[in-house]
């Protein structure tokens, strides 16, 4: 079974009437093996559905259309085995409003040096027909990805879930719902953007939602479901014992527990799977949510704190994105810098950082918030797991949303943190410190991001491709200044695209 075991994305494979019967029944003899070898790669988390020849315009009207209409299409491959006149597809590929994704292969891996006579050559002349292709998708204007390759290739494979996984993100901001607890943080900027403006381009809804109506979900949380989410926190993390026997630290585990159900019911009941809230303005709920952040966090909901709902909606949609990948993904925060050695930044945040990043089983503790409200909240404790990972900021500059993503190499901290009562990662960002920061400042990144070790920059990369967003990447390959022209280039560019 796929990960994605709900969605399918459709496999089309084009030629045309020219070659005859014969060839046109191996042709379709060829694209079902094909299908059935994608489908048996265990590296590619979608369903792929053969939907036959395509050899008319007509036809390719036909399935263009049929796949905008059917919602569990996430999108198409598309592959020439034969020659396949590039005009049969222009009305198609105009109306078709599904990403898709060329796959420049051929059946054969290898030529039959000894026996290849031209009746091979018009059978596997993806060479020839997938250029055809080719230059009616440049000649449209159309994004798409294109893989090249051997179909069996495990680096082919790699490539098609990629894409994949991109398109399940934007599927997922499509159905996204994102819960807004109280308004922005006051006086900060990054944090606002155009509501309208994000759902035009990511498809996700933003609602405001009052703490009276939070609260009233919280409140109606049943004991037997209190007691019941306490003894899966015994049974999922470090703790002392006492958190559950000390009358006290039992009444504080005890609302924390009543918090984490009625927010998610709350949720379910509106349709949401990403929130917000602020430490300025908790009426009716009292404190800041921790552990119940956490939690609702480690079960894919996204999150943004201070009103941040462009991080949240971001948090769900990676999240999802990942599915089925080893390594987590977090909400985070660069918190504070060590210009000690080769140079790290301290991601962090008051309380919110998902333990699906954990580098060992997090610990339960309680510890006092200071910041808007004092008082006790737990929370789980942890240092993120080392390894390479990308943090992922989506801002908007007015007149479009800019995808900044930094690549960082996430490394153990050289000494225990017995003072820091939050979750924590520590990285060393690509090429160093003082370029990668730079050039974040430069871009306009926020100090909120989508930290992630399971989401490529590959993914990531077709996500913004599928959207027609801009991507701005922070590398081992970054200079500021080729940076600095690259950001100016890219305003010209969405600029004039945009028709202003």
């Amino acid at each position: 079974m796929k990960v994605f075991n709900d969605k399918q994305v459709w496999f089309v494979t084009g030629s045309q009437h020219l070659y005859g019967p014969e060839v046109l029944q191996q042709v379709a003899k060829d694209s079902g093996a094909i299908v059935n070898g994608l489908n048996s790669a265990e590296s590619i988390s979608v369903p792929i559905v053969e939907k036959g020849i395509v050899k008319t315009p007509d036809e390719i009207l036909g399935v263009c259309r049929a796949a905008n209409n059917d919602p569990d299409c996430l999108g198409l491959v598309l592959w020439m085995h034969t020659f396949s006149p590039a005009k049969m597809w222009i009305a198609g590929l105009s109306e078709l409003n599904k990403p898709f994704l060329h796959l420049h292969t051929q059946f054969n891996a290898a030529l039959p040096w000894d026996t290849i006579d031209m009746d091979f050559m018009n059978l596997n002349q993806s060479a020839h027909g997938d250029r055809e292709f080719g230059f009616i998708g440049t000649r449209l204007g159309l994004d798409r990805k294109v893989v090249v390759g051997h179909w069996e290739d495990p680096e082919v494979h790699h490539q098609i879930d990629n894409w994949c996984r991109a398109a399940v993100g934007k599927q997922a901001g499509r159905d996204l719902k994102v819960a807004r607890f109280g308004d922005n943080m006051r006086q900060v900027a990054v944090t606002e953007g155009n509501k309208v403006s994000a759902q035009i381009a990511f498809g996700y809804e933003v609602n405001a939602y009052g703490l009276g109506e939070l609260s009233e979900a919280v409140n109606s949380v049943s004991d037997a479901d209190v007691s019941r989410l306490l003894d899966e926190y015994a049974s999922t993390y470090v703790m002392d014992p006492k958190l559950l026997h000390d009358s006290d630290l039992l009444k504080i585990m005890q609302k924390e527990a009543r918090l984490e159900a009625g927010m998610e019911a709350f949720l379910t009941s509106v349709g949401a799977k990403a929130f917000t809230n602020t430490f300025e303005n908790l009426t009716g709920i009292d404190s800041l949510p921790g552990l119940a952040t956490q939690r609702l966090m480690s079960k894919g909901y996204g999150y943004g704190g201070e009103g941040d709902w462009k991080t949240s909606a971001m948090t769900h949609i990676m999240k999802t994105m990942a599915q089925g990948l080893s390594g987590g993904t977090s909400f985070m925060e660069d918190y504070t810098y060590n210009f000690g050695g080769r140079g790290q930044i301290l991601g962090a945040h008051m309380l919110e950082v998902c333990p699906s990043i954990a580098a060992a089983k997090p610990r339960l503790e309680i510890h006092t918030h200071t910041i808007g409200v004092r008082c006790e909240v737990p929370r789980l404790l942890f240092s993120g797991q080392a390894g390479p990972a990308v943090a992922v900021s989506v801002i908007d500059l007015g007149n479009r949303f800019r995808m900044l993503v930094s690549k960082v190499n996430t490394v153990e901290p050289p000494a225990d943190l017995p003072k820091l009562p939050v979750a924590h990662a520590l990285w060393e960002p690509e090429p160093n410190i003082q370029t990668a920061a730079a050039a974040w400042i430069h871009a306009g990144g926020a100090h909120h991001t989508v930290y992630t070790q399971a989401v490529t920059l590959d993914t990531l990369g077709d996500y913004a491709d599928i959207l027609g967003m801009e991507m701005v990447v922070i590398d081992e390959n970054t200079n500021i200044r080729q940076f600095k022209t690259e950001l100016k280039a890219n305003s010209m560019y969405y600029r004039l695209a945009s028709g202003i």
